[in-house]
């Protein structure tokens, strides 16, 4: 599959889907009243899908890369503020295995981005020049 838009990148979809299901787990009760929860998953899940779409637009694979380990590390913080909200009982374990299940599958294609990206070599182009007679 050809990448011609950061939409067309598998991690950043499932970043997507995963920012989606956080925006939707926090307008449950209670965390209402945890505002400072709320907004940390939040951002850390939205946070996920923006350095993929930021990095995107890297002059360098190198510069690319440094942005999807940025994502990387928001989605485990996702996984960690889950924990958060299972023990002051705002998700059931169903939702938090549902939505931790969602930050792993993002963050393993992440990875493999990385993986890919590190290993990519650009082919050197030959230009060729005419002289001038």
């Amino acid at each position: 599959m050809k990448i011609e838009r950061f939409e067309d990148i598998e991690a950043w979809q499932l970043a997507r889907e995963l920012t989606c299901k956080v925006y939707c787990l926090t307008k449950k009760l209670g965390f209402d009243k945890d505002y400072g929860l709320k907004r940390q998953i939040q951002e850390a899940a939205g946070s996920a899908m923006h350095n993929i779409a930021e990095g995107f637009d890297s002059e360098t694979n190198a510069e690319f890369i440094r942005f999807l380990r940025y994502s990387k590390r928001s989605c485990t913080e996702v996984q960690s503020e889950l924990y958060v909200a299972l023990d002051e009982k705002y998700i059931s374990v169903v939702e938090f295995q549902d939505v931790y299940e969602q930050a792993r599958r993002t963050r393993a294609a992440v990875r493999g981005f990385i993986n890919y990206l590190t290993n990519y070599k650009t082919p050197v182009q030959k230009i060729t020049v005419n002289p001038e007679p």
